[in-house]
């Protein structure tokens, strides 16, 4: 428990989908600290004990759990949720996997795969993947946001103006997010938290694991916020940085055409210097690989880089 929070709100507290009439879990004033107990985006679908079987059984009806929602007095549309990510507690256990028909390669890789993490929550030294290598860790919430103003139920999947499922890695300890506000009070909503993902969560999932975060919420009256923004505490690569990296690239006139030659380009050479699995690669570049824009203005081509850390085999 938190011993500085004014809140704590429990898992049972989740919701699937954004929906403005879903009653709050709890009215706060801004300023206050909560802490919220997240599940990971499968519902806890995966155990320890679990098998490549249970990718196929997975309820897709009940991903990406938001606990929630919060709201948050004197919040009104125009202002914005200023929301400090202050602390992660990590369960120690995650998976990750590759799920038919879902991810940037869907169509190379159509059969499951599954990989299970097990990790030190409290020192989070970086976890083994397999004989292959050990992953940095670094917890964030993959998915954080507010209600939307349209009525009705709003899947959780893809992300919003008003924040949801962004899946930017560096919304981790420390962060500040700014999110705006488009009905009264904000209701604030936060889950599918992942021990470690690249940039792009290429196959479709990150380390996704279980773990409890505190955030303080405070309102920003009249920010006009027309899109998330957040600030960093400090430098966001230094997890990753101290080996360097191998980099591919898919460079022409689509920029999603490229980002899938750079990510098969990566693959390949995993493949061929570590004797990994396509699979195997693929998830890999999921949790700690970043895809990137290197070059967006020399017509007709553009340039998309993927940087894989080599300390993953240091």
């Amino acid at each position: 428990m938190c011993s500085n929070c004014d809140y704590t709100i429990h898992g049972r507290h989740h919701h699937y989908g954004w929906d403005r009439s879903i009653p709050p879990a709890e009215t706060v004033a801004s300023g206050s600290r909560l802490e919220f107990n997240c599940l990971d985006s499968g519902s806890g679908h995966f155990t320890a004990g679990s098998t490549v079987a249970d990718v196929s059984t997975v309820d897709f009806t009940k991903v990406n759990p938001v606990t929630g929602p919060i709201y948050v007095d004197g919040a009104m549309p125009g202002d914005a949720l200023k929301v400090t990510i202050e602390h992660f507690k990590p369960s120690g256990f995650g998976w990750t996997a590759n799920i038919p028909g879902f991810g940037l390669l869907a169509d190379q890789f159509e059969e499951p795969a599954l990989a299970l993490w097990k990790y030190d929550p409290d020192t989070l030294a970086p976890a083994a993947f397999g004989e292959f290598g050990r992953v940095p860790l670094k917890p964030f919430a993959g998915t954080i946001g507010l209600a939307p103003a349209e009525p009705g139920l709003h899947s959780v999947v893809p992300p919003r103006r008003v924040g949801g499922n962004l899946d930017i890695r560096d919304l981790a300890a420390g962060t500040t997010l700014y999110l705006p506000v488009e009905v009264e009070g904000a209701l604030f909503s936060i889950g599918d938290t992942h021990a470690a993902q690249g940039d792009g969560e290429v196959c479709g999932t990150a380390i996704e694991s279980a773990m409890d975060v505190v955030v303080k919420l405070d309102v920003v009256k009249g920010a006009n916020l027309h899109m998330p923004r957040f600030t960093t505490p400090g430098p966001v690569t230094r997890h990753l940085d101290a080996e360097g990296y191998e980099v591919t690239t898919g460079i022409g006139s689509d920029l999603m055409e490229g980002a899938r030659a750079a990510v098969s380009g990566m693959i390949d050479l995993l493949c061929a210097t570590h004797g990994m699995k396509p699979e195997d690669a693929y998830m890999l570049c999921s949790v700690c690989g970043d895809l990137r824009i290197s070059e967006i203005v020399d017509q007709p081509n553009w340039v998309v880089s993927f940087y894989f850390p080599r300390v993953v085999f240091a």
